[in-house]
């Protein structure tokens, strides 16, 4: 389903966001992504390509960016990140454009391009052509950053399909960071650029 037609993801995702599938990641402050973004943003912009309900747009500290762009193929989703970045106050510094992200073709350059468990989403076979597509509208200082997680809710089992596509950004990319925490599922952080 994830590497259906753009209007099969859209209605799928659609549903799920107006259910109450995807309540429980409403709230990942503190996640272990947080510090990566913070020590990179310099200030300037990050481009969310799988944005969902804009966690990160709403639990990022606000003062390390100036402005935001999230990316979601559900309406759903969006309504969720509009109606928060609101409330707190952000619709100065968040915007979010309703695209799938994989054919979604940015305007400016960005400090961060996030990929925040939406690399999951990418077929192994696109993942460089996407990387490097998405390379083009970096600052000639900026990151990538994906945030994946490597296990599963079994102790001891990896995620093979994940663990491959974070082998092959690190073969094809410069990592400037890469880390895996031991915490439950084996969440990774992988900081790179072309």
């Amino acid at each position: 389903m994830s590497y259906g037609p753009s209007g099969f993801k859209k209605r799928l995702w659609d549903k799920e966001f107006s259910g109450t599938k995807w309540n429980f990641i409403d709230n990942t402050v503190g996640d272990c992504v947080y510090p990566y973004l913070e020590k990179y943003a310099n200030n300037g912009n990050i481009l969310d390509l799988g944005c969902g309900p804009g966690n990160t747009a709403n639990e990022l500290a606000a003062h390390v960016y100036q402005e935001y762009i999230g990316v979601d193929i559900s309406e759903a989703a969006l309504a969720k990140a509009v109606k928060r970045t609101r409330e707190n106050g952000r619709a100065g510094k968040n915007s979010f454009v309703n695209s799938d992200f994989l054919n979604y073709e940015p305007t400016r350059d960005f400090d961060i391009i996030l990929f925040r468990e939406s690399m999951y989403h990418i077929p192994h076979g696109q993942v460089l052509p996407i990387l490097n597509k998405f390379s083009r509208h970096l600052k000639s200082t900026g990151v990538f950053i994906v945030r994946l997680y490597a296990g599963d809710h079994r102790p001891g089992v990896t995620k093979t399909r994940v663990t491959a596509k974070l082998d092959l950004i690190k073969s094809e990319f410069k990592t400037v960071e890469a880390r895996q925490f031991d915490l439950p599922a084996l969440p990774n952080v992988l900081v790179f650029r072309p």
